[in-house]
């Protein structure tokens, strides 16, 4: 395996990015996260450019604060989150996401179009198949 500097993140995309638009209902998002089995969905333009994210942590504030799931995306979305580029690395993904704070972030093509949505779980599989390899060649 390549050095986590040089593995880019268009590598962690396994699949299509889960999309909705801003004048989805939360609980349209809800569904769909639960049936693609996703932590997030991405809030998109017609053209697929990224406006905002939803994820479980935004589902806990929203009912926290009594909201109806009838309340539309576009009103409770992070707006504006952080993106990669896709031909970023997994170490600038993970510096992101630990400064950040955050768990989900959105890969774009260097126009701003959506391509796909890596997890900290997956830059953390990155981290420690490479931490796997170098503990076998020191031994």
């Amino acid at each position: 395996m390549s050095h986590p500097g040089l593995v880019k993140v268009s590598e962690l995309v396994r699949k299509a990015p889960i999309t909705v638009t801003p004048l989805a209902t939360v609980e349209e998002a809800v569904r769909l996260m639960h049936r693609e089995e996703v932590g997030s969905v991405v809030v998109v333009s017609p053209e697929g450019k990224v406006l905002g994210i939803f994820t479980e942590r935004d589902l806990v504030r929203l009912i926290g604060e009594g909201k109806p799931l009838t309340t539309r995306i576009g009103d409770v979305m992070t707006r504006d989150p952080v993106t990669v580029y896709e031909d970023d690395t997994v170490t600038k993904a993970a510096m992101l996401m630990a400064e950040k704070r955050i768990r989900h972030l959105p890969v774009v093509d260097r126009e701003g179009r959506l391509k796909g949505v890596i997890s900290a779980r997956d830059v953390a599989s990155v981290l420690a198949r490479y931490k796997e390899e170098l503990g076998e060649v020191s031994e």
